[in-house]
């Protein structure tokens, strides 16, 4: 039986909704109904190719569901559970993986490459963007990619968990290992620049500083947790530094993934402070450093791949945040639409606006 799902035909074309036929789960293999799927702009950079993968591909990768059915030797799951999906399993026996640092994976997109589904009407072989396919009413996925969904929370909101979430959290509990009492600035305030605020401020930070394009986004960012907001501007740095006893902020963490971004991220930072660089830019953002101000200024610049996130370690961790009030999934969440709405949600996100989309299925 065919289910419907948003397949990019080719890199740079307008997404398709359309049905697909899906295998039955083989030895390993786990069939998914889909309760919700984040947009994120990981999937946006896939279809206009900032990240490559195979196509035509069915997008989404952050999602929960409930299992459908299960293949031979799957044992940690089972039909009717409630599951998050996760789309960077890792293999466990790389060097990274050894050396437990298991979101450097080398191995964790193997699955993209592998086909996943065929398109019902003309049975064209289709892959999933990033290993879960999660824009479809149902999709089959390898074991390793399904985790027991946190008890207490909906599947709706358990969705915003695969990614946002954990990249959110993990940039700042991971990457920054932001302390009590430190200060921080985060740099869009997107699903994931939301998720870096609520984290933030159940870090401690005293002063938590937003940065956006949009003003209409203050109410928002403060709601997760900024006590300052700034429509960014080419004085952003200075003023931060006006904010924090003209130092700059002991924490940046840029969501944006471009380079004048990540270089007022760079600047905004305290001499011997920490900037984390979570958002994806394509290779035509060059950022320039000289070499006396990376000796004088005694900065930390550092990449941040899913949060330096384990998902079966800080799934439950964030679940108890969740349970205590502290963290607020629904806050991120500014639109809830249908499968046919992601092509009009990534113009949104195009254009700067709203916090996560959510298709709910």
């Amino acid at each position: 039986m065919a289910v419907r799902a948003a397949v990019l035909p080719a890199v740079g074309a307008p997404l398709e909704i359309t049905g697909i036929e899906l295998p039955e789960p083989g030895p390993g293999r786990v069939r998914v109904r889909l309760a919700a799927a984040g947009v994120c702009h990981s999937d946006l950079s896939l279809s206009d190719g900032t990240m490559r993968l195979p196509v035509p591909a069915v997008l989404g990768h952050e999602g929960a569901g409930t299992v459908v059915a299960v293949g031979e030797g799957v044992t940690h799951v089972a039909p009717g559970d409630g599951v998050v999906l996760n789309w960077a399993p890792s293999c466990g026996t790389c060097p990274a993986c050894a050396r437990g640092e298991v979101w450097l994976c080398a191995d964790a997109l193997a699955g993209a490459a592998e086909v996943h589904a065929r398109r019902a009407d003309d049975g064209t072989d289709l892959y999933p963007g990033l290993n879960v396919a999660a824009f479809a009413e149902e999709t089959v996925v390898p074991a390793s990619c399904v985790l027991p969904a946190p008890d207490g929370v909906p599947l709706t909101d358990a969705a915003l968990l695969g990614c946002a979430v954990l990249t959110g959290y993990g940039a700042v509990h991971h990457s920054a290992r932001v302390r009590p009492g430190e200060t921080v600035a985060v740099f869009g305030v997107g699903g994931v620049g939301l998720a870096a605020l609520q984290s933030a401020r159940i870090a401690g930070a005293s002063t938590i500083v937003a940065v956006d394009v949009s003003p209409e986004k203050e109410e928002l960012a403060r709601s997760a947790g900024a006590t300052e907001y700034l429509v960014a501007s080419d004085t952003t740095a200075r003023r931060i530094r006006a904010l924090t006893g003209k130092e700059g902020v002991d924490v940046a963490v840029e969501c944006v993934g471009r380079a004048a971004t990540i270089r007022t991220a760079w600047e905004s930072t305290r001499r011997g402070g920490r900037t984390t660089v979570v958002g994806i830019g394509g290779k035509d953002q060059q950022v320039t450093f000289n070499a006396l101000e990376i000796f004088h200024w005694g900065r930390t610049l550092s990449g941040c791949v899913y949060g330096n996130s384990d998902p079966a370690r800080d799934l439950p961790v964030l679940a108890e945040h969740i349970r205590t009030g502290r963290l607020d999934l629904g806050a991120l969440v500014t639109e809830h639409i249908a499968l046919d709405g992601i092509p009009a949600a990534f113009d949104t996100m195009l254009a700067g606006k709203g916090g996560r989309a959510l298709v709910v299925f």
